[in-house]
């Protein structure tokens, strides 16, 4: 069944492409092949769900003992932040460098936490992962380590979460969602956007109706990283982030943007994405950086004759219910940062980026005293518990306190996540999905349903606390 699925998803691409481009996928196949897509084609229809994951409620858990796993740049972060989290214990400290898990050490100095610590090669990792006392896994590693890890951490009883993205492929994508369904473990992408206050606020503006029907989605990541990505001293270990740009061209990072335009929509939970289509400029700045580099440290000279992603990439998508989404990525670029984060319904309209904030009801945007008005009115249950001190924690402006709060809550008292593993699948879909349109002339692709069906009646993120909200912050965290 699992072969099915995911032969299923490549057919159709496949399939989809063909028919977009006149006859090249008959030109292209035997008889042979043809009988084969249609056989797999049929018995991808009778592929269901091993089990249903959205609104899945786990048994409650107490204290949540936590390992984490990539100390680098986001991985500290989290640990301090799930420092000051009441019912938290954490368990466990691993990195391949030293260094950061002294660090991460030197974090939890004072407090009540005394975790184990794994150094050493690449699979020091899994020996975390074994261990009983340790109901979660948290993943903070380069891409290409993200689902390996998480697949390996629920098959051995943890719940995971994951940094974005939690895959890199479709068929890493289809593993999350097989094993998370097997195992009945949560894998939540760590998608930390969902969870800023603007956000928050037009979803639950979207739940209670203000925008009518919701036509049209707008997310991007915007960010100029180039400098980042090419210092081989303060950038990202081994330069992973920059070989990922310098060998693919889409959609890299489409989730930030995306994340919270879904949930809006009801993506997985009343509404499925249908197809994409996706374009990408040329690599006006990339390239140019290596070759100035490499006049100055031969260090840069293997990127001097790479063909990065383009600057600028659009991805398109329809819904099963017609609805639009676009997304952009950009992060070599001169440009202002910006998730767009733009909500576009039938009575109404919300846009985040440029700054300040707008909402508009009909053909005009509200001044700032109506804002005021908006936000006294529809700002939600989480926010008012935790908001205010997720700004004195920080983290991305309180956005990631807020995230890893609701996330610990949900297990201590055994609710749902507003995330989970068809949102971390699909989600992270994106990227594979737009690198195939882009190199076929961005023709359109079928978005799979990692859900199989079950979006029809899943029951959209419930952000009003019931049956949560009980789990205490400690600043002091001793």
């Amino acid at each position: 069944m699992n072969d099915n699925r995911r032969n299923f998803l490549k057919l159709g691409s496949l399939a989809g492409l063909g028919l977009a481009s006149g006859s090249a996928l008959a030109a292209c196949e035997t008889k042979s092949e043809k009988n084969s897509v249609a056989a797999t084609l049929a018995s991808a229809q009778n592929n269901k769900q091993i089990f249903n994951m959205s609104g899945y409620r786990a048994p409650k858990i107490e204290t949540v003992r936590i390992g984490f796993i990539g100390l680098g740049m986001r991985g500290p972060h989290a640990v301090q932040r799930m420092s000051y989290i009441d019912g938290v214990e954490i368990k466990g400290l691993c990195d391949i460098r030293q260094k950061q898990v002294d660090n991460a050490q030197k974090i939890l100095e004072g407090t009540k936490h005394s975790p184990d610590t794994y150094v050493g090669d690449d699979n020091e990792w899994k020996k975390m992962c074994d261990r009983d006392d340790i109901d979660l896994i948290y993943i903070a590693t380069p891409w290409e380590w993200h689902t390996p890890m998480a697949v390996y951490a629920m098959e051995a009883g943890k719940h995971v979460a994951v940094e974005v993205p939690a895959a890199k492929t479709i068929d890493e994508c289809w593993q999350l969602v097989e094993t998370s369904e097997k195992t009945k473990k949560h894998c939540m992408m760590l998608e930390n956007c969902c969870y800023d206050f603007f956000e928050l606020l037009t979803l639950n503006m979207a739940r209670q109706g203000f925008f009518g029907e919701i036509i049209h989605g707008e997310g991007a990541y915007i960010h100029n990283l180039l400098d980042l990505n090419f210092n081989k001293e303060t950038g990202y270990e081994s330069m992973w982030r920059l070989k990922e740009n310098a060998k693919r061209n889409g959609n890299l990072y489409p989730t930030h943007g995306l994340g919270p335009i879904c949930q809006i929509m009801d993506i997985n939970r009343g509404d499925q994405m249908d197809y994409l289509t996706s374009l990408s400029s040329n690599d006006f700045n990339m390239h140019q950086k290596a070759v100035e580099l490499a006049k100055e440290d031969n260090f840069y000279q293997e990127y001097t004759d790479v063909q990065f992603r383009g600057n600028m990439n659009t991805t398109l998508v329809k819904t099963k219910k017609g609805h639009s989404i676009m997304i952009q990525h950009d992060v070599s670029s001169p440009r202002p940062y910006s998730r767009i984060h733009l909500v576009s319904g039938s009575k109404g309209m919300a846009r985040k980026w440029p700054s300040p904030a707008r909402i508009a009801k009909g053909h005009s945007w509200m001044n700032e005293e109506e804002m005021k008005e908006i936000e006294t009115q529809y700002t939600p249950e989480i926010v008012k518990k935790v908001g205010d001190l997720a700004k004195q924690v920080g983290g991305h402006g309180g956005m990631d306190f807020i995230m890893d709060w609701r996330l610990i809550d949900c297990l201590r008292n055994g609710l749902a996540l507003d995330q989970n593993v068809y949102d971390a699948a699909l989600w992270s879909s994106i990227a594979p999905l737009s690198e195939k349109s882009v190199a076929n002339r961005s023709q359109s692709i079928d978005v799979p349903d990692f859900t199989i069906g079950s979006w029809k009646t899943n029951a959209p993120v419930d952000i009003t606390l019931a049956g949560g909200g009980t789990t205490n912050v400690i600043l002091n965290n001793k």
